[in-house]
């Protein structure tokens, strides 16, 4: 459901907990997607076939917005069909302003997308892990693309997640059934 709030919209999804993986079972697409940079844990979301990447906390924003992505590399990589998008996420720095939680990039050339600027879905996998891991049900998370997008995340207690923030309007029309 999604609906209209004061500053944008707000949109109700179900939380996708991810699963902690062996990261040697992916070091092909780790190592194409963030080279030699520390990571700190690998999950898998089976649901939305979405490999999450988190980095070390040694790293700061700099590196993650500084990623250079190959999609055509991370095309070339054999996923047996369990990858159709890569999450990279790293801690926030909450003391800092405006305070974030987390921050992320995502990549899904498998579908057509290069780099999502602003994704809500992937934030169902972030919110739910981020949420464990912090110790919050609410958090504010920034999306690293080059458009860039801040999203405020709400973990609810049924199992699902309110995702808020500005949205741009890419495509609008009718459809007739």
């Amino acid at each position: 459901a999604v609906s209209k709030k004061k500053d944008g919209y707000l949109m109700d999804f179900p939380l996708n907990p991810p699963t902690q993986v062996d990261s040697k079972d992916f070091q092909d697409i780790i190592r194409v997607t963030v080279g030699t940079l520390p990571v700190q844990d690998v999950f898998l979301s089976t649901n939305m076939k979405e490999l999450m990447i988190r980095l070390s906390d040694s790293c700061d924003s700099s590196v993650l917005t500084g990623l250079n992505v190959d999609p055509a590399a991370i095309l070339g990589i054999d996923t047996k069909g369990r990858v159709q998008g890569i999450t990279v996420t790293m801690k926030g720095a909450p003391d800092c302003q405006p305070g974030y939680d987390f921050y992320s990039r995502n990549f899904a050339p498998w579908v057509g997308i290069p780099e999502d600027p602003v994704t809500g879905s992937t934030h169902t996998i972030l919110g739910s892990y981020w949420s464990k891991e912090l110790g919050k049900n609410k958090m504010l998370a920034y999306q690293c693309s080059s458009r860039g997008g801040e999203l405020e995340l709400e973990v609810r207690d049924d199992g699902r997640i309110n995702i808020g923030g500005e949205v741009v309007t890419v495509l609008q029309g009718i459809i007739r059934l």
